[in-house]
């Protein structure tokens, strides 16, 4: 017994031998996994030999990053937050106003989307905000409104859905062949592919109306490769691999168009000087209004009997029937909301990109806005936000940091990690906050006086 204190009095006594110990195993760690991905690459000389490049050197770099980084956690970091934690717990407990910002914070952050395209333009010109605003406004917003989508899904009714690229897909491809074929409007064409993402949906959740976690989970990732494979091979419809090109732009309601060819192009019309910005800008703001359509819908939804019904399927699939709930027609609700707006962003990214393959709407596509879902938070809208937000628009910004090619040599490419990059965020992110940015918010219905539930009292991170 003496010894066993001991040991455990000298580990606390000395945490900083206790990091070196681990730094070292986290090396080790760091180069039996990466000696075969960054020590060694294979490369092609002029003659179309395969010859084998060394970087050791980059390989020293990340071995050492990482065992400093472990040295400065477990030395300093740990033993920091574990005593923020003691003084905490011997604190009495106080409940705290929140202040100004976290008040407002959602108007806060609608003010700023509205006004970040002026604030780009002002800054770097129409030319140079085009970049800006179609990277790292279009692109963001389009993640956010499909988390959005897939949240009322996995967040609000408790179905882990591994293939919601599905519906993205039918709606991208609903505008495509319909706009392409027939000539019709994206205005008539947007309700249009988001019924037809629904009525996928509801296809899709009578299978499964049996089935939950693991289970369910398959069975929805296999959807989303059938439909996937579909578009591949029905060629005659699809053109296959090939892809559905020169799909029309957006008219502003057929008031003035964004074809420089046409008679009422909107320079003609205000009288201005030509630019391509002027379209990007009208997708930025045509895709911050459907996103913000979509959380006006699912607030207004959680607050009605489905969305309670969604809430209870999933705390308690049983003690949701025995209170007299159609589940059938809670799931099939659940999975055809979401799926309409994933239809809705589908026939966006239509519209905006002019071209679709089905390379676009791989399943990784699925596996990045389901880790949107859980790092912002299941349930929580402004969190699922700042998620997409954080890991989008930082492997976006992976494209600028051309400083790196200095430390790296001119062959590095950063954008080649943003995977690896993704990755660690995620274990990062979920070791600091394993309930989501947003581990707590208000329950819809409350006795007397509201109050937010934190997440570490609910199960699978909901709350």
């Amino acid at each position: 017994m003496a010894v066993t204190v001991s040991n455990t009095r000298d580990e606390v006594a000395n945490p900083l031998a206790r990091a070196f110990r681990e730094a070292i195993y986290a090396g080790l760690v760091a180069f039996g996994l990466f000696v075969l991905f960054i020590g060694l690459r294979t490369d092609q000389n002029i003659r179309n030999e395969l010859v084998l490049l060394q970087r050791w050197g980059l390989l020293a770099a990340v071995v050492f990053a990482t065992a400093l980084g472990r040295f400065l956690y477990v030395g300093f970091v740990q033993p920091a937050m574990e005593r923020a934690k003691a003084e905490k717990a011997k604190a009495p407990a106080a409940v705290a106003e929140p202040g100004f910002i976290r008040r407002n914070f959602n108007s806060i952050g609608i003010g700023v989307l509205l006004i970040y395209p002026v604030v780009v333009v002002l800054l770097v010109g129409f030319q140079g905000s085009l970049k800006w605003v179609d990277n790292f406004g279009i692109q963001i917003l389009i993640y956010v409104m499909l988390a959005w989508g897939l949240n009322i899904v996995v967040g609000l009714a408790g179905l882990l859905d591994l293939g919601y690229v599905a519906f993205y897909a039918v709606g991208a491809y609903a505008y495509a062949l319909l706009g392409t074929h027939f000539g019709l409007s994206f205005w008539i064409l947007l309700p249009a592919a988001g019924i037809m993402a629904a009525f996928w949906g509801v296809l899709l959740g009578f299978p499964v109306l049996r089935l939950r976690g693991d289970y369910l989970a398959i069975v929805t990732l296999a959807f989303g490769e059938i439909i996937r494979l579909v578009l591949i091979n029905w060629r005659d419809i699809t053109n296959g691999s090939a892809g559905v090109s020169g799909i029309p732009k957006v008219s502003f309601f057929g008031l003035f168009t964004f074809n420089v060819s046409d008679p009422n192009y909107i320079s003609k019309v205000l009288g201005i000087a030509q630019s391509g910005a002027y379209y990007k800008i009208f997708l930025y703001y045509l895709i911050l209004a459907l996103a913000l359509f979509t959380a006006f819908v699912t607030i207004r939804l959680r607050r009605m009997p489905v969305g309670r019904a969604w809430e209870a399927l999933r705390e308690d699939e049983i003690a949701c029937r025995s209170l007299g709930i159609n589940t059938t027609t809670t799931k099939l609700t659940a999975f055809a909301t979401g799926a309409m707006f994933g239809g809705f962003a589908g026939a966006f990214f239509a519209a905006r990109q002019g071209f679709v393959s089905p390379e676009s709407f791989v399943f990784i596509e699925s596996a990045i806005i389901l880790a949107i879902v859980v790092l912002g938070g299941m349930g929580s809208l402004s969190g699922i936000a700042v998620a997409a937000a954080v890991m989008i628009g930082g492997t976006e910004i992976l494209r600028e940091l051309d400083f790196l090619k200095v430390l790296f040599g001119p062959d590095f490419t950063p954008e080649l990690y943003r995977m690896l990059l993704f990755g660690m965020a995620m274990v990062i992110v979920m070791l600091w906050k394993p309930r989501g940015f947003v581990g707590s918010r208000e329950p819809t219905a409350f006795l007397r006086e509201r109050k937010a539930v934190s997440g570490s009292f609910t199960k699978e991170g909901h709350g």
